[in-house]
């Protein structure tokens, strides 16, 4: 009953209260990580570097999201007990993860273009180049095969990407059975490219369509948690003023 008759009884409250949105922007945070981490993270990796981007960012608000809401209980605890310390450490670290929810929403928008404009011809290149076949042992086969399989389509443009490559030198087939609708049909042959066996359309439509979802969630997320715990900031600051 005593700290109801504080002079920062009414601020300890609203600080208490902001604390709920601030955990929740946690929680934000942590679930786009893991949404980039675990959903598409093997589809678009096939981009190679022009959307490695996106996984490092997913890492980053798996961090910030984790230290978001240790951060909950620290200001809880200052504001509790009134200590300075605490409650400058903890607005120094809601800058920082404030600052930084804003970094990698502009270097999310900022790459976007460049894997629209840059990853086309590049995989295309390395397609030709590097992938080996369906049951090809090597990661980067592996992961096209997935691609291929899961989104229903064929090669980066279209089927005729292996017209000439490396697999086509090496097993004399005009496409991996991955592209076929369905493989185990005799039709599957590498050679028939009718409309009835293989997919025509190619996979980066479909990839860039994932990597802008991707790019998308990650910017409205990481701007959405900033919002939400700027309003927590300038209470925690208000308070340690207060107290000093």
């Amino acid at each position: 009953m005593a700290e109801m008759h504080t002079p920062y009884s009414s601020l300890k409250r609203l600080l208490s209260f902001l604390n709920g949105f601030l955990a929740i922007s946690g929680v934000i945070l942590i679930g786009l990580g893991a949404y980039v981490k675990f959903r598409g993270a093997v589809l678009t990796r096939v981009l190679g570097l022009s959307s490695a981007y996106l996984l490092h960012v997913g890492y980053l608000c798996l961090v910030m999201g984790c230290i978001t809401v240790l951060l909950v209980f620290a200001r809880w605890y200052g504001a509790t007990k009134e200590s300075r310390g605490t409650l400058l450490f903890c607005f120094l670290c809601m800058v920082v993860i404030l600052i930084m929810e804003i970094t990698v929403a502009t270097v999310v928008l900022a790459f976007l273009p460049i894997v629209e404009e840059m990853a086309l011809e590049h995989n295309f290149v390395t397609l030709r180049r590097n992938y080996s076949g369906y049951n090809a042992p090597d990661d980067y086969s592996t992961e096209w095969n997935l691609v291929m399989e899961n989104l229903k389509c064929c090669g980066v443009k279209n089927y005729t990407d292996f017209s000439g490559s490396s697999f086509e030198m090496m097993t004399g087939h005009t496409y991996p059975r991955s592209c076929c609708k369905s493989f185990r049909t005799v039709a599957c042959d590498g050679h028939n490219v009718s409309i009835g066996v293989i997919h025509q359309e190619g996979c980066f439509p479909k990839l860039l369509k994932i990597t802008r979802t991707q790019s998308f969630n990650l910017i409205g997320g990481t701007l959405g948690a900033a919002v939400m715990q700027l309003p927590g900031i300038l209470a925690t600051l208000l308070l340690f003023v207060k107290l000093g």
